[in-house]
This record gives structure tokens, sequence and C-alpha cells, in this order.
């Protein structure tokens, strides 16, 4: 499992910081998100060909470096590079993209299955869910197997979210941070 720095700040308040990711499938909405966690609000972005980082502050205490990591074929292969360090990943689905669910289950359960991600717990992003025909959650959650993940070491959440308007985004942070939390007792 990742490493988990402990920073103690005035009082008796415990601060936790946290390498956590973001990853899923090219044009998912990774960046999207990724900006719309750092500016609080929409801004056009372009999809990430290498990576972005950031540290946020969850209400619950804990800071979250967290790192866009682009899904292009030079940069996928890096990803492994970043698994080591991080203790939470946020796994962005596009809700509206049904011909790539399988794909996305595939490329969520590989990167579970690294002995560094085992144990790590999993916030899914259900992305563009403000749109007609995205796919409701508890449907993904059968289509992406996240049963599966139940039997394993990694605890999961899934979040409705539209990275547009901000929806369910802050809600997927403060239940990142509550998971890592919980994680690390």
């Amino acid at each position: 499992m990742g490493a988990l720095n402990t920073k103690f700040g005035g009082g008796d308040k415990r601060k936790l910081t946290a390498q956590v990711l973001i990853l899923g499938l090219n044009h998912s909405g990774k960046t999207t998100i990724f900006f719309t966690m750092r500016d609080k609000h929409n801004i056009f972005t372009i999809p990430a060909i290498g990576f972005n980082s950031e540290t946020f502050i969850t209400a619950n205490g804990v800071s979250m470096r967290v790192c866009d990591l682009g899904n292009y074929k030079k940069v996928k292969p890096t990803w492994k590079d970043y698994f080591q360090e991080s203790i939470g990943c946020f796994f962005v689905v596009d809700s509206t993209d049904e011909f790539r669910l399988d794909e996305a289950a595939q490329e969520l359960h590989g990167i579970l299955e690294d002995d560094s991600m085992r144990g790590v717990p999993v916030v899914v992003i259900a992305n563009k869910q403000d749109l007609p025909n995205a796919i409701t959650c508890t449907d993904l959650v059968q289509k992406l197997n996240l049963e599966k993940l139940s039997k394993t070491q990694n605890k999961w959440f899934i979040q409705s979210a539209c990275a547009l308007t901000g929806e369910g985004i802050y809600e997927a942070m403060e239940q990142m941070g509550k998971m890592v939390k919980e994680n690390q007792k």
C-alpha cells in the first residue's frame, strides 16, 4: 500500500496527506474533474497529455495530492510509477459511453490487481450524468462488476457526477477523504 504522511498542525488537529490518482479511459472527463476540483468551477480543458497534480484539503481533514494521469499510449505505461505512493483512486467513467464500459471495467480491475493498488479505496465517478442517455449508477455497478471488489480488500463507492457543473465532485472528494482516513486506522 502507498505511503501516508502525517502532519500535525496547531492544536490537536491531525491532517493526513495522501496521494490519490484520477484514472480512467480517455475522454471520460478526468482532466475536467481535476480542474473542477481545483478551481471549483467549469473551465475549458483539453485532454491531459502528461499529468496534472495539485493538493486539495477535504472537510474531514485529509489533504490529498491528486494526480490526474493521461491515458495516451506514451503516458499510460508510467501509471504504475504512481501506484506505489497512492492510497486512493478516483476512477472516472463516461456514463454515456455504453460501448466502452467493458473496456472501462477491464481497466479498473487491471489497475486494482496491481500489488501496489491492493487495498486502495476507489471512488468511481460516474461522469456525464446530466446527459439524457447516461447509464444510472445502479446499472454501472453491475456493468463495471463493482461487486467483485467487495471480495477484495478494495473498498469502493460510486458517485453520480457532472464535471461541467461540479455536481457530485465535492461529494466524491469527501467520500475519498473518509475512505482514506478509515483505511489508515
